[in-house]
């Protein structure tokens, strides 16, 4: 994958995006207050620069006398949010009818995500699967993280089929922090299995997001012509004139979304099917003011 994940543009539009991140009171996306504990966590986190009022206790003495500069040890309670990125990256998510596939959009999500937690003091950390785990970087919040989750991103490869149910078994069973857990992928799955999945996240009290990404033409199926269809997990082959099957293939999609979109009501999950058409720039702009107005 050779695009640029976060363009110039694109990170001075979410510079401003983060101005109205910030104006949530309970952190970006999800409501999570700042814990009560604040500052008696014994778990250290990271470093940031000191700021006149902090506790003297917290300098870190080591680092001035290396740098001679002053900063204070930051604990994981001093995040505003703990942030699990999952991003599916099976062979499906490759596919795309024009100039973006669904891994690119992912990818530039994810990133774009990435950002703007990082950059408010929130902790993201990215678990990448396909059959599956194939990454885990836990949630950080210093900027120097940035470049270790962009590179992963950037890296991945297309390959096998997913196993979502497993993988969210998995994955549920290693987080032991109440975070937030948001899940990138074209969800082609039996629905029953990956509400299976995203229970198990919010039977650990997690707050759960999904991004169902699409490509337009898996929404509208307007194909032309006799066409040769390949299951791109498979490898399955079958050839039809498209109009013959296109009314019981948006029937059975439509059904599809629609169990996604009940079982997801019905258990707290927000829930937001996203077209590869639509500018991400718009997408985290509507859902930050919806988060807002929240």
């Amino acid at each position: 994958m050779n695009q640029q994940l976060l363009t110039d543009e694109t990170a001075a539009k979410l510079k401003r995006f983060q101005l109205l991140a910030k104006t949530t009171v309970e952190g970006f996306l999800v409501g999570l207050h700042k814990s009560p504990y604040h500052g008696f966590s014994v778990e250290f986190s990271d470093h940031r620069e000191y700021n006149i009022g902090d506790p003297i206790k917290n300098i870190d003495w080591k680092i001035v006398a290396k740098t001679d500069r002053y900063y204070v040890k930051r604990f994981e309670e001093e995040t505003n949010l703990r942030c699990y990125i999952l991003l599916d990256h099976s062979r499906s998510m490759f596919y795309g009818s024009g100039e973006n596939t669904k891994i690119d959009y992912a990818c530039r999500l994810a990133a774009s995500l990435s950002w703007l937690m990082i950059g408010q003091k929130d902790a993201a950390g990215l678990i990448t699967f396909n059959n599956e785990i194939t990454k885990l970087l836990p949630p950080k919040a210093y900027r120097g993280y940035l470049p270790q989750i962009f590179r992963i991103l950037a890296e991945l490869e297309p390959k096998d089929s997913t196993n979502l149910l497993e993988n969210l078994h998995k994955i549920a069973d290693t987080i032991r922090k109440r975070s937030l857990i948001i899940l990138i992928s074209d969800l082609l799955d039996e629905p029953e299995n990956i509400m299976d999945g995203l229970k198990h996240f919010k039977s650990h009290h997690h707050e759960v997001l999904v991004f169902h990404i699409t490509d337009i033409q898996e929404d509208n199926f307007k194909f032309h012509g006799e066409t040769e269809f390949i299951d791109s997990e498979t490898q399955e082959k079958i050839t039809v004139n498209p109009w013959q099957i296109r009314p019981d293939y948006l029937l059975n999609y439509q059904e599809h979304i629609q169990k996604l979109k009940a079982g997801c009501h019905q258990y707290q999950i927000e829930y937001n099917p996203v077209s590869t058409a639509t500018p991400i720039e718009d997408l985290l702009l509507k859902y930050l003011l919806m988060r807002r107005k929240g």
